[in-house]
């Protein structure tokens, strides 16, 4: 059985709790500040998102406009790529292509899987970054770095159909031939 710790976090401290993919405008306080999304797929809308006094943040696992997508520390480790990181940006209408808040690298260690990457180094780097910037705009210093859109990857979700990687080429259907 899966245990959700924040959500067993919040009741005992009397903190509202909605699941993400629940979260709409009429949920979020008046008097929030900040909306703070971390290990969540659920799209945040327009109208909840002005609900922020401050801002609307989220965690992502990787460097984005690198691995933006559900899937990023998967591809990281399917790619066999040797850096990666996390990333704090600020909530758009485009997933994942918002403006940078903080961002920083780690090394992928030989042999790692998603979920060690996960849990030895990504997880807590999320923390630190998001309580950075949670300290920078509590001092009213908003860090907004534009993401390059021609550096930008989508990364499906590996256990979705068809698997597609819209930046690559398509390849040509059949063997090769002389010419190719």
């Amino acid at each position: 059985m899966h245990r959700d710790r924040l959500r067993s976090w919040s009741y005992p401290r009397h903190t509202p709790w909605t699941p993400a993919a629940e979260l709409r405008a009429r949920h979020v306080p008046e008097d929030t500040a900040v909306i703070v999304a971390a290990h969540s797929h659920a799209f945040i809308g327009r109208a909840t998102r002005a609900r922020a006094q401050v801002a609307a943040i989220r965690y992502h696992p990787s460097l984005p406009p690198l691995h933006r997508g559900r899937d990023a520390i998967r591809w990281t480790i399917r790619d066999g790529e040797k850096v990666t990181g996390g990333t704090v940006y600020h909530l758009t209408d485009r997933v994942d292509a918002g403006p940078v808040a903080a961002q920083e690298h780690v090394f992928v260690p030989p042999g790692a899987t998603a979920e060690n990457l996960w849990r030895e180094q990504l997880a807590s780097l999320g923390v630190e970054l998001l309580l950075r910037v949670l300290h920078d705009l509590a001092a009213g210093h908003r860090v907004e770095v534009p993401q390059s859109e021609q550096l930008a990857t989508w990364e499906p979700a590996l256990d979705a159909a068809p698997l597609l990687k819209p930046e690559l080429p398509e390849l040509p259907a059949g063997p090769p031939t002389a010419s190719s």
